[in-house]
């Protein structure tokens, strides 16, 4: 038998027999035979002995030890002969030690330099591209780096740019709901949905609560392409809505804490005005900072621009149009006086609150200083509001607001109906500064006509201005007890429409 190393470059164990000459008697040698393998990889038949020249491969493993004592003597006597990157170990089965490459090395465990043990470089057989370095680290794994600045690094940069943007936006948007829903119940938007689930009345019907983000969508982010007009109370745009209806949206002036429950009892009992002369309530906005009001949108202008716009747009409005323009304002105003529900007061009529269509129909608008009055109580102590030009100067002198002060305020309506004037003049080059100071010294005489509109009065129907300036002169009386209502003020102008041919 003839054993061969691994170090000697045999790959196995060849195994032979050697039998005296003349001695055979049998089939059977008469010499002993064993066979050196691996336990359980071989398994002896008969054959064997009779065909010693069989030729077969079968492994065998060579279990062997170092010295006859353990790694702790080895390392006391300083006899180890473990190379470097490897670690000893105790056997199991015998005496002596064995010596093993370190974790994620390989080589000789028993020499020392190149043939020892080496750390493994996973990157011979990387899938870096080529323009990248490839880093061996721990764990049997590696590494793929771009250089600084190079497209993998740049590729980066957008994606962080990107994620921090959108981390951003959804901070911003969290903090902006979190915002609209402070002002909804700051601006008694709770207050609103408890009139919705009461049922009282008919408001569900009539009123609609929009989301700040409708409305910001119906004026483009408020563009001042959108702005129909600006006043004291507040900037009125138009805006479109997503199933193509246009609605007018204003922006009210601050509501204080104090004033919520009156300002939604008010914006309940607003919502169900219907009055083919009043400009319709559609619904409001309570998640802003300034509650805004949705109204139906009227396309024509307003009175002031018709008569006063820097063209000649007065000449569009015959008479005929002038006397129906009074006499729905005048409608409008009478209802409000006598609404059934609690009187209003509007506090602020002038032209610039009356709109047109584009049938020269009028209707009231703008209740952004409107009083609501308990049916017991004919005045109002407040605070004084409304344009100079056409306030009372009973309430401007007292505070006390009635239902006469609207009838003052419609007064100098009809005069810049009469006349095409303003109510106040800073043109050095008119006549006047105030238009129902210079109206006074006409009324009743015979030159009535001269501070008439030019224009109307070539129409010829000079008897029925001189009636509605005898309305108008009686509608501003000093004294409001003197004054007419708007009942009987409309009864009178409905008398001179029925005489109109």
């Amino acid at each position: 038998m003839l054993l061969r190393y691994p170090s000697t470059g045999a790959e196995g164990v060849s195994i032979g027999t050697f039998v005296p000459r003349g001695k055979m008697e049998s089939n059977y040698s008469q010499c002993s035979h064993w066979f050196l393998v691996e336990d359980g990889t071989y398994s002896f038949t008969e054959l064997d002995i009779s065909n010693l020249n069989l030729t077969a491969d079968i492994s065998t493993i060579l279990e062997w030890t170092i010295g006859e004592g353990n790694c702790k003597d080895a390392n006391k006597k300083n006899t180890s002969i473990c190379g470097e990157n490897s670690v000893c170990y105790d056997s199991k089965r015998h005496s002596g030690y064995l010596c093993e490459c370190f974790l994620w090395h390989e080589g000789n465990p028993y020499l020392n330099g190149p043939q020892g043990c080496q750390a493994i470089d996973y990157c011979d057989a990387n899938d870096c591209v080529p323009e990248a370095t490839c880093h061996n680290i721990h764990g049997g794994r590696h590494r793929c780096t771009c250089p600084k600045w190079s497209e993998g690094t740049m590729l980066s940069i957008p994606f962080m740019i990107t994620a921090l943007f959108w981390f951003y936006c959804a901070q911003k948007n969290r903090n902006l709901a979190k915002m609209r829903a402070k002002y909804f119940r700051r601006n008694g938007g709770l207050l609103l949905q408890q009139h919705f689930s009461s049922g009282k009345g008919t408001t569900t019907k009539h009123i609609k609560i929009f989301s700040a983000r409708e409305l910001e969508t119906a004026t483009n982010n408020y563009d001042i392409s959108r702005v129909l007009g600006c006043g004291s109370q507040g900037t009125v745009y138009k805006g479109i809505l997503e199933g193509a209806s246009t609605i007018a949206i204003k922006r009210s002036q601050l509501v204080a804490q104090f004033q919520v429950d009156q300002f939604i009892n008010e914006l309940v009992i607003l919502s169900q005005i219907n009055h083919r002369n009043i400009v319709k309530l559609i619904g409001c906005c309570l998640e802003t900072q300034v509650p805004l009001l949705v109204y139906e949108f009227i396309s024509g202008g307003n009175l002031y621009q018709k008569l006063h716009g820097d063209s000649d747009s007065s000449t569009q409005l015959l008479w005929n149009d002038r006397l129906q323009i009074a006499i729905a304002i005048g409608e409008a105003l009478s209802y409000l006086h006598s609404y059934a529900c609690m009187p209003i007061f509007h506090r602020d009529i002038k032209s610039s609150n009356i709109l047109l269509d584009e049938n020269n129909t009028a209707k009231l608008a703008d209740f952004g200083v409107s009083r609501l009055v308990p049916l017991d109580n004919k005045k109002v102590s407040t605070a004084v509001h409304g344009t100079i030009g056409y306030l009372d100067p009973e309430y401007f002198n007292t505070g006390k607001l009635t239902e006469k002060s609207d009838v003052y305020s419609f007064g100098v309506v009809l005069l810049e109906l009469l006349t095409g004037r303003r109510p106040i003049q800073h043109e050095e080059t008119r006549d006047y500064s105030s238009l129902v100071m210079h109206f006074q010294s006409y009324v009743g005489k015979e030159n009535l006509f001269e501070i008439l509109d030019e224009e109307m009065v070539k129409e010829g129907k000079f008897e029925e201005m001189r009636v509605m300036a005898g309305i108008a002169s009686r509608c501003l009386t000093v004294f409001g007890y003197e004054r007419p209502t708007m009942k009987k003020v409309v009864q009178k102008l409905a008398t001179m429409r029925r005489d109109t041919p």
